[in-house]
């Protein structure tokens, strides 16, 4: 019983301090971006979530759980992409790393483990959309984690 309860408290004491250390962040995917009109494909497993997860292959990728509309707006794109990039700004352990006139690039950090998820979002004028990528660097899963946090977004950016 007191190995248990050893296991118990030293266990997450042990993984909290690995995210302090950053041992938890993993590394940033090499092939972020735009090509060919595309993002990046969702993830293999669902740890993602993504607008454009129908134009990849869904015996390859967690296609179906990714699935996520993009962000949708009126008038002028580059004041919408403007107002997205204020928006994720103020998101709690966002950095901004790369802020273009037609794509963004995001990185979330959570608090207490240091886990690192990368968003990005293009802007489409003649969709009339912003497309979203957003993935967990390391695990399986995100238990929702980035669908969340882009529904967020999403709720801030419709609300103007």
């Amino acid at each position: 019983m007191k190995l248990l309860l050893l296991l118990l408290i030293v266990v997450p004491v042990l993984v909290l301090i690995a995210g302090q250390l950053g041992l938890l962040k993993g590394h940033a995917p090499e092939n972020l971006g735009v090509r060919d009109g595309r993002l990046m494909p969702p993830s293999r497993t669902p740890n993602s979530v993504s607008s454009q997860a129908g134009l990849h292959d869904a015996q390859r990728y967690a296609v179906d759980y990714a699935r996520i509309d993009p962000l949708r707006f009126n008038g002028d794109s580059a004041a919408a992409l403007q107002r997205l990039l204020r928006i994720v700004a103020d998101v709690p352990g966002a950095q901004v790393i790369e802020a273009k006139p037609d794509y963004l690039y995001v990185q979330f950090t959570t608090r207490w483990l240091k886990f690192v998820d990368d968003a990005e979002f293009w802007l489409a004028p003649a969709e009339g959309v912003i497309h979203v990528r957003s993935a967990s660097r390391i695990g399986r899963k995100d238990f929702g984690a980035n669908r969340a946090r882009i529904e967020a977004v999403r709720a801030r950016f419709a609300a103007g």
